[in-house]
């Protein structure tokens, strides 16, 4: 069988503040979190996350981290990621709104550099702040290029409508919009995402089988969702892999691309897709396609990819 950390592919869901090494943490002054059961809640979750990015205090932790993010990606075959980051919250948390999103920034581009990783951000929001939050997120966005979206995250129990006007200058600014729908929320977050949302892609997007016209809805217009299947375990979403819902998908005729939320490595869940759904290199293959397909990538960094792709499955 091919290696699939040699497989090229882009990685389209997955938070920064998720990815930090287990070392950088401890050297941070951190307890590094081991999670060895689902947790019991989302706020479980948050709470946990929340104690690693208190640990990001300075320009160079922020830097360091996304150097770090570039090098371990691209030791899975990661050609090109969009890398998610809170840095209003950072921001915020600091008294300095521009810092932590301008040395996330220099710490990508240095890492692209070195390890041959193309990177670009999405800038997410928490559904419980404030719509003033998300202003500052939107502005934050539209001063970097490097910055291609933003999108709602956190507990899907709350709406998306407060945030409509936002996202609708958003998109008339020419940012990409990504929601998080469909994970610990039912078809409806999914809907609204779509609708008030504008969304380009569902993060998750899970639970779309339990709406049969929302699923060819989704085929019809080909939005990809953004399947982390070790992260929906963690949470508790799904009792264990070999439940996931993933096959069932892909077997809908939705457009899958696999994504690991920060909670593993992208060589693994592609290495869970062959070993517990059985998926062949070729379907492997497929996943990665979609996944280059669904990004917001140049199309030129498209066609190379995708070729790079063809090139690994014919070796």
């Amino acid at each position: 069988m091919r290696d699939l950390r040699l497989l090229p592919k882009a990685h389209l869901h997955t938070h920064l503040e998720s990815t930090i090494r287990r070392a950088t943490i401890r050297e941070l002054g951190g307890e590094s979190p081991v999670q060895d059961r689902p947790f019991t809640s989302f706020r479980e979750f948050a709470d946990q996350r929340a104690a690693v990015r208190a640990l990001l205090r300075e320009h160079r932790h922020f830097r360091r981290v996304a150097e770090e993010f570039c090098q371990d990606e691209a030791a899975q075959g990661v050609r090109y990621a969009e890398v998610t980051f809170t840095a209003a919250a950072h921001g915020e948390r600091l008294g300095d709104p521009d810092m932590p999103l301008a040395a996330v920034l220099e710490g990508l581009a240095v890492g692209a550099e070195r390890y041959g990783i193309q990177t670009r951000v999405i800038l997410d929001h928490s559904r419980r702040r404030s719509v003033d939050r998300l202003w500052r997120t939107f502005n934050l966005a539209i001063r970097h290029p490097q910055v291609i979206a933003i999108g709602l995250a956190g507990d899907e129990s709350y709406p998306a409508a407060p945030f409509a006007e936002v996202l609708q200058a958003a998109r008339e600014a020419g940012l990409h919009l990504v929601h998080h729908a469909g994970e610990t929320a039912g078809p409806a977050s999914i809907r609204e995402a779509l609708t008030v949302g504008h969304a380009e892609r569902i993060g998750h997007g899970i639970r779309a089988l339990e709406d049969p016209a929302l699923v060819a809805e989704l085929r019809t217009r080909r939005v990809p969702l953004e399947v982390c299947p070790s992260s929906n375990v963690l949470l508790g979403l799904v009792p264990s892999l070999a439940e996931h819902p993933l096959p069932r998908l892909v077997e809908a005729g939705l457009t899958v691309t696999v994504n690991t939320d920060g909670e593993t490595t992208l060589g693994a869940e592609y290495q869970h897709a062959r070993e517990i759904f059985g998926y062949s290199d070729a379907e492997l293959a497929n996943l990665a396609r979609a996944s280059v397909e669904g990004s917001f990538a140049p199309a030129g960094l498209k066609a190379q990819v995708t070729a790079e792709i063809e090139q690994w499955l014919s070796s």
